[in-house]
């Protein structure tokens, strides 16, 4: 188990244009976890309500990720599910493939695709990464994206390292 540790100094969210790609699917879950991170936006500096983009579930996030990510509309895209451990084989069939799309749409694109899909053994750890003991995931995932977009830009800038 990890801390996110936060920087020093939250960059601006001001002047950044995020969108989420949420799963339906366990949406009692998902659903927090687009509140925290719209929270954290707000929080941040960002423009009210980010898009939010519904899809079936957690294997339908990267392609949509990847579209959105290719309108060059956005700087970074937020993906948030939940993927629960259960009594079939469909864990390894969708947290995985799911993962590694998003992985590919970001190094594809150069737009950042920050994966807040949970991955759980069952639903007690869900609900922890979901506003319980554990914080809320897609909080972390939102100050993930707006901490990299301003990275990304300061590299662009040629600025040097920013102490965190």
């Amino acid at each position: 188990m990890g801390d996110y540790a936060a920087p020093a100094t939250p960059p601006d969210a001001s002047d950044m244009r995020i969108a989420i790609v949420a799963a339906r699917f366990n949406d009692h879950l998902t659903r927090s976890l687009v509140d925290g991170a719209r929270t954290t936006l707000s929080d941040l500096g960002h423009p009210p309500e980010p898009a939010v983009h519904w899809v079936p579930g957690a294997f339908e996030i990267p392609i949509v990720a990847q579209r959105v990510a290719r309108t060059g509309k956005v700087d970074a895209v937020i993906c948030l599910g939940a993927v629960v451990r259960g009594d079939t084989p469909h864990f390894e069939y969708v947290a995985g493939p799911c993962a590694d799309g998003c992985a590919r749409v970001a190094l594809d694109t150069g737009i950042p695709v920050v994966f807040g899909v949970l991955t759980t053994n069952d639903e007690q750890q869900a609900l922890d990464r979901t506003g319980g003991c554990e914080g809320n995931k897609g909080a972390e995932a939102a100050a993930t994206a707006v901490e990299t977009v301003d990275v990304l830009r300061r590299i662009d800038a040629g600025d040097s390292e920013r102490e965190g």
